[in-house]
């Protein structure tokens, strides 16, 4: 997993420096995040609270932000105009890792043969992601930055490309067997022999958030922020059962990430 972290790393301090020749007119930010993540996927069962509690992992980001309402080169403001005082554009490297397990009415109540191969069945997985998006503040940006313990709330919109490495196993013995697998998974599914995968892969996905910054200090933010992450593919927990059989699980799969964050303003 470094070996693929390392070039998006280089690729993000890159864009970040490009960013900065480009658009030396305007102010750069940086900070990091942190919180838990919420892995909605094929293991469990759907809308089932313990699913959605017990499918949780741990996120960590780098973030950097092109403030358009402030001028780093001149110590002043921008031209007035509501793109400046209303958006921001942010760039990210973030990772998450989530474990997997099936929660819910399927593994619960009388034993059986099914029930004990779902709940030996687990699965991981960890998501390297690089992205942007646009962020809208309905309050003006000037006036947040002016006034210490003010709060700026904001909604954002944009697009990221993920690098995912899948794991799927079961304590009962090699999955693809009738004794370990839960019949769903032994069906043929996208071109692949079953409906369960341990790989890796490159996705791209669509990331809207909501959240609000707490002005610190002049140069420093306190910032919360709730994120729905919608992936384009069903592969990225491992788990695809066949959609034409099991309408259940057509849904790609997709995740909500709070994290808290601290961002700094550069000079």
């Amino acid at each position: 997993m470094i070996k693929q972290i390392i070039p998006l790393l280089l690729i993000f301090i890159g864009f970040s420096t490009s960013s900065h020749a480009q658009f030396g007119g305007f102010s750069h930010e940086i900070g990091i995040i942190a919180g838990p993540v919420a892995f909605q996927s094929d293991y469990g069962e759907r809308y089932d609270l313990s699913t959605n509690a017990g499918n949780t992992g741990v996120g960590i980001g780098l973030i950097h932000y092109l403030n358009f309402s402030y001028k780093a080169e001149c110590n002043c403001y921008t031209p007035e105009t509501y793109f400046n005082d209303h958006f921001k554009l942010r760039s990210e490297l973030s990772y998450n890792k989530t474990e997997l397990h099936h929660f819910g009415q399927y593994v619960e109540g009388k034993p059986s043969l099914g029930k004990e191969q779902l709940k030996a069945m687990s699965g991981s997985t960890a998501v390297t992601n690089l992205g942007m998006q646009l962020e809208f503040f309905p309050w003006s940006i000037r006036d947040f930055t002016a006034r210490t313990g003010s709060l700026g709330p904001f909604i954002s919109l944009g697009g990221q490309f993920s690098y995912y490495n899948a794991e799927a196993s079961s304590t009962l013995g090699p999955l693809g067997t009738p004794l370990t697998t839960f019949p769903k998974y032994l069906t043929p599914t996208d071109g692949r022999p079953y409906g369960f995968s341990s790989e890796s892969g490159t996705v791209w996905s669509i990331v809207s958030s909501v959240g609000t910054r707490y002005k610190l200090a002049p140069l420093s933010d306190l910032m919360v922020d709730l994120r729905f992450q919608y992936f384009f593919s069903n592969w990225v927990d491992g788990l695809n059962p066949n959609p034409e059989i099991y309408k259940e699980n057509k849904a790609n799969d997709w995740l909500v990430w709070f994290n808290v964050g601290y961002i700094y303003y550069l000079q």
